[in-house]
């Protein structure tokens, strides 16, 4: 009984020595234990995401990767595989498990190995949130008080979905949400029971356990976690059965992206790391919703590779990627040296004829495709088609339709002559690209050229769409923004507008005669010429813009001074250092970025004011509050009480000006409830008190920017009678196309094509096109005859209107059904005024010799071309409606 009692006392003495000892730990760290108080408002890092105005994910920024989610939003399935493997006893402990910690000490004691874990899920919170990953003794001793006091402070429900939420789990993914887009490209919902057991296994060793790094590691651990699942009874033998025997087929996903817009999203990123600074524009879950719609972008991404496509196919074929093996085909051909000779490589595989299948696949596997470009093997060719090898294993035939364009590219002016079969451009062995159009297989190449779009409302500025070059991977340049170059003709329509505010007006005539001026300092004559090179001689200011004749441009630059033509070109937001002071100006010497020349444009669109270009509508935090509302300047025609000249518009009375006020209110209002909230966002359940909205600047008169983009109706149009022999067409013919009365439209060249532009607008857009080489000496040459091609093809020299055109035009068909057709209306302080199509002056006459013509009040001809009575119709709110003969 003596022994009984001493062992007795030893306990007790052993158990209060116990008990002091941890009070006395508690007072020696406690000052150095955090508050866990601020659990209760914990605020987890959240990446940054943008959305198109209707709701579609365009990108996300950020370090950490994380989905935060509701207990309740999680599957039961996924939370019993964590407690299972982590912590079953987590509903039942206060906060540390004694059992487990016995048997970590009994490890350590033996073996003096510290890798046997004992935390619970409440103590990996606390370490998580406040302490670090070593693996210490007084690091082990907060944690437990720490899981103490989260115990005190937090249901468990509540500390299980931080933890959740918080865990790291690899790749840069934090918490349950994230780590099942990241491996999976799933939500949790959708997860099976195997993906679920992995995600279950990574808090272990999340960068060594995860299934893209390691899938033998990854598999080992799920399986563990399934046979923990199973013991416990979570799963039953069949489903353990099953999800034991499933394959490791996990990769890296991105984000779900669903509109792609990277050039977009770049812009974002930098505006809102400007505004808010990189730690927090990157880590408060901000979502930022933008002003472009998801369906225009991708009619907008679509239209310029299309267009870059179909230019480099008029080029000629530059030849395959690589030669992967020697074939007879090419030694008895000649393909690809005679007839590519800048492919000449060594083989990829050394060995005579065709590696294994398995080979093969290896190797496109490894290759990297670019946009809707695959890498693909020619496996076989025939007389006119060749089956190739894709990276899917997947064997597809390239038809004679995908094939014949591939003459060989010589030079940018010069093609080869055309194939006459496929073994003329392809062999087997060949590593080359190929796509998919109209459901067909094609071969392609990445184009050499470069492009951009824009598209911006002209009420307000909003960029509608916006493609910054063929793909952002490639070059992350954005040439909407940052790429200034020569505008050509796009520019005319400035130097015309310059003129009108002269004593020139749209039935002014001018002589198109060659110009040939002596030039002192140069020694030599300035010749300007029109392209091509054919004078009208007398011709009128609306045809000589419509035809985009150059020297009747250069004779108004001199008769409006260039000093004046540079002040006035100005007032489009065009900045004085980029307009040269010469008389190049008027025929698009000016270097402008594509958003710049699209926001001039614009202001002939809304009757003549300066909108200010924006890509962020608003700003909105974690709580779905809206932090920051982008207040856009307005253009309001209605809003002013005159439009005959600016010098009138100051004058306004003050009376008129608060009726202006009050519509330009109303009309703001509108514009925020149609056009700003996005229709996917739940997010926002009222509107925000509208604040007070902006007039923009009236930069032109409101009469000068309609008889502008009347004119450039005519570039569409055309004018005169065909039947009668006077028909002509302007150079935006093809826009007749769109079967719209309501688009005017500019082409532009610069010299040797270097640069072609094409821009159109109507009240409800404004777009910009822009072809071009990133070495901007270099130019975009000529296309020969094809003769494989027949009518089907684009043979001469580019331009505006044969290169940059049809983006515009396959952009502008997807989109305009979306806007209704809406002529834009004359303005007050114009006159309607029949006139002689030859002299500009009155006419009587009916026929095709004659047509209406638009003039600001008190510049209509005084003189008729023949004894007849005056007619002047002044026509304050739509333009006269001449017969269909009378029509340009």
């Amino acid at each position: 009984m003596s022994w009984v009692k001493k062992l007795l006392i030893v306990c007790l003495v052993g158990f209060f020595a116990g008990i002091l000892t941890i009070v006395a730990m508690y007072f020696y760290v406690r000052n150095d234990l955090p508050d866990v108080a601020t659990l209760k408002e914990v605020k987890l890092q959240t990446p940054m995401q943008v959305y198109t105005a209707d709701g579609q994910l365009i990108s996300q920024f950020g370090e950490k990767r994380r989905i935060p989610l509701k207990l309740d939003e999680m599957p039961p399935l996924l939370i019993q595989a964590f407690l299972a493997i982590e912590d079953t006893r987590f509903y039942e402990h206060p906060g540390i498990d004694i059992i487990g910690i016995m048997r970590a000490v009994t490890v350590v004691a033996s073996s003096g190995d510290f890798s046997q874990g004992a935390s619970t899920i409440t103590q990996q919170l606390a370490r998580n949130f406040f302490l670090s990953r070593e693996k210490k003794i007084m690091r082990k001793i907060k944690e437990v008080f720490l899981a103490f006091r989260i115990e005190q402070l937090l249901s468990k429900d509540e500390i299980l979905e931080l933890y959740l939420n918080k865990i790291e789990l690899g790749h840069r993914s934090f918490g349950v949400g994230a780590a099942a887009q990241v491996y999976f490209g799933k939500t949790v919902d959708e997860l099976t029971l195997d993906e679920i057991a992995i995600i279950a296994g990574l808090p272990k060793a999340p960068s060594t356990l995860n299934p893209i790094r390691s899938p033998a590691n990854a598999k080992n651990r799920r399986d563990i976690v399934l046979t923990r699942m199973r013991a416990i009874n979570v799963i039953s033998e069949q489903d353990y059965r099953t999800a034991l025997a499933a394959p490791i087929t996990s990769k890296l996903h991105g984000a779900q992206i669903t509109a792609s817009a990277p050039y977009i999203a770049e812009m974002v990123r930098q505006q809102m790391v400007e505004r808010y600074g990189e730690e927090t524009a990157y880590s408060e879950g901000y979502r930022v919703y933008t002003t472009i719609h998801s369906q225009h972008q991708h009619a907008a991404k679509q239209a310029l590779q299309q267009n870059l496509y179909n230019y480099d196919e008029r080029h000629g074929y530059r030849g395959a990627v690589a030669k992967l093996w020697k074939s007879e085909l090419a030694e008895q051909t000649g393909t690809p040296e005679d007839t590519y000779p800048e492919q000449e490589q060594q083989p990829v595989f050394t060995e005579e004829g065709r590696p294994e299948h398995a080979e093969i696949i290896n190797y496109l596997t490894k290759q990297q495709g670019i946009e809707d470009l695959f890498p693909a093997v020619v496996l076989t060719v025939y007389n006119n088609s060749a089956d190739v090898l894709l990276a899917s294993d997947q064997i597809v035939t390239l038809e004679w339709d995908g094939l014949k364009w591939a003459r060989a590219f010589i030079t940018d002016e010069r093609q080869a002559v055309a194939p006459k079969s496929a073994a003329a451009t392809l062999a087997p062995g060949m590593h080359i690209l190929v796509r998919q159009q109209d459901e067909q297989w094609r071969l392609s190449q990445v184009p050499a050229a470069s492009s951009a779009l824009v598209a911006i409302n002209p009420e307000n500025g909003a960029i509608q769409a916006l493609v910054g070059g063929y793909s952002f991977s490639q070059s992350q340049f954005n040439r909407v923004t940052q790429a200034k170059r020569q505008v050509g003709s796009n520019i005319k329509p400035f130097i015309y507008s310059a003129a009108l505010e002269q004593d020139y007006t749209l039935a002014s005539i001018m002589n198109d005669a060659p110009i040939h001026q002596w030039d002192d300092n140069a020694g030599i004559a300035w010749r300007p010429r029109n392209s091509p090179p054919v004078y009208d001689g007398p011709i009128r200011i609306r045809e000589a813009l419509a035809k985009s004749k150059n020297v009747v441009s250069v004779r108004l630059l001199r008769g409006v001074g260039i000093d004046e033509s540079i002040r006035h070109l100005q007032r489009f937001g065009f900045a004085a250092n980029d307009l040269p002071r010469n008389e190049t100006l008027s025929l698009g010497s000016a270097s402008l970025t594509p958003l710049e020349l699209v926001t001039g444009y614009a202001v002939f669109a809304n009757g003549g004011f300066l909108v200010t270009p924006f890509i962020v509508d608003r700003v909105l935090n974690e709580q779905d509050e809206v932090i920051y509302q982008h207040l856009p300047e307005i253009a309001c025609t209605e809003c002013q009480t005159t439009a005959a000249s600016d010098d009138e518009l100051a004058a306004a009375e003050p009376e008129q000006a608060g009726d202006s006020e009050q519509q330009l209110y109303e009309l703001f209002n509108t514009m925020q409830q149609t056009e700003s909230a996005p229709a996917d966002d739940p997010g926002v359940e009222s509107e925000p008190e509208p604040a007070t909205p902006i007039l923009a600047e009236q930069v032109i008169s409101s009469q000068n920017a309609f008889l502008i983009a009347d004119a450039l109706t005519s570039s569409v149009w055309g004018g005169g009678d065909w039947a009668k022999g006077t028909g002509w067409n302007g150079t935006a013919w093809r826009v007749q196309r769109l079967k719209r009365r309501d688009i005017s439209a500019k082409t532009g060249t610069t010299n040797d094509s270097k640069d072609t532009w094409f821009s159109g607008f109507t009240t409800a857009t404004a777009v910009t096109t822009w072809v071009g080489f990133d070495d901007a000496n270099r130019s975009l040459g000529r296309a020969q005859w094809h003769a494989n091609m027949g009518q089907d093809q684009s043979a001469g020299t580019e331009s505006g209107a044969r290169t940059a055109l049809p983006a515009w035009l396959d952009y502008m068909t997807k989109v305009l059904p979306d806007y209704e057709q809406q002529p834009m209306q004359a303005p007050t302080g114009l006159a309607s005024v029949r006139i002689d199509l030859a002299s500009g002056l009155l006419s009587r006459s009916t026929d095709h010799t004659s047509s209406f013509e638009y003039f600001k009040i008190g510049t209509e001809p005084t003189q008729y071309s023949q004894n007849s009575v005056q007619q002047i119709h002044f026509d304050n709110d739509k333009k006269a409606e001449p017969d269909e003969s009378e029509l340009f």
